[in-house]
């Protein structure tokens, strides 16, 4: 009688990824970190986008299956026909069509407002300011969200953990105003589609201006300093 004592190979698990940058070298350096994940254990189909949207066209396909894992980088050409402006949106879209994608996205931003908008907002599971991005760092951060755990780079917990003085807090009147500047709603039509007067409604727009430090009083730089902190 003989036995096999040979030991049982363990199949290869196959896992999805996206990874959406508009930097193509970018792309291929997370294509090469992530293949050498577990290489033994997992295999991985890559899918790519260089935009917000090719990265629509690709997750709105039929024949695309369902990803495990996105990489997104938060700042990338708009599609705005669909809303599409950011990162952050393609992480609203998947988190809708996909919602048991992991998100992890990446950024240059480094203000604490717009980090902490962006963990409130999409509670991404992975959150990683690109000055801390390493080929270590970018292997660590996808084990850790591989094992369903959260992973925030250095300066994120850094700046997270930071003291609520630092930050800035407005409230949903002043970010409808926002959106309407940015609109170019005019100010004495608001009132039609937010609830409070045209006389609250200009105190607050020169109040954001003086939280927001705006020198030289126009809407048009109220709304990109606004954006630049997260605020809407």
């Amino acid at each position: 009688m003989t036995f096999n004592l040979t030991t049982p190979i363990s199949p290869i698990i196959s896992r999805n990824i996206l990874i959406v940058d508009d930097h193509p070298f970018i792309i291929e350096g997370y294509k090469n970190a992530i293949t050498r994940y577990n290489p033994k254990e997992y295999d991985f189909a890559i899918s790519q986008a260089y935009d917000c949207r090719s990265a629509y066209d690709l997750i709105e396909d039929e024949a695309t299956p369902d990803f495990e894992v996105a990489f997104l980088d938060i700042s990338m050409p708009a599609y705005e026909e669909k809303d599409l402006f950011s990162g952050e949106d393609l992480a609203k879209l998947i988190m809708k069509k996909m919602p048991h994608c992991k998100i992890i996205l990446l950024t240059m931003y480094t203000e604490l407002l717009k980090i902490k908008t962006i963990i409130r907002t999409i509670n991404p599971s992975g959150l990683v300011i690109k000055n801390d991005l390493t080929f270590d760092e970018l292997l660590f951060a996808f084990d850790k969200v591989m094992k369903n755990e959260k992973y925030y780079s250095q300066s994120v917990v850094k700046m997270v953990n930071q003291s609520t003085h630092n930050s800035i807090e407005i409230d949903e009147f002043d970010k409808q105003i926002l959106f309407h500047l940015s609109k170019k709603t005019p100010v004495a039509e608001m009132p039609h589609y937010i609830p409070i007067s045209l006389n609250a409604i200009e105190k607050r727009k020169v109040n954001l201006k003086e939280l927001l430090k705006i020198k030289s009083g126009s809407d048009e730089e109220l709304i990109k300093e606004a954006k630049s902190k997260g605020l809407f």
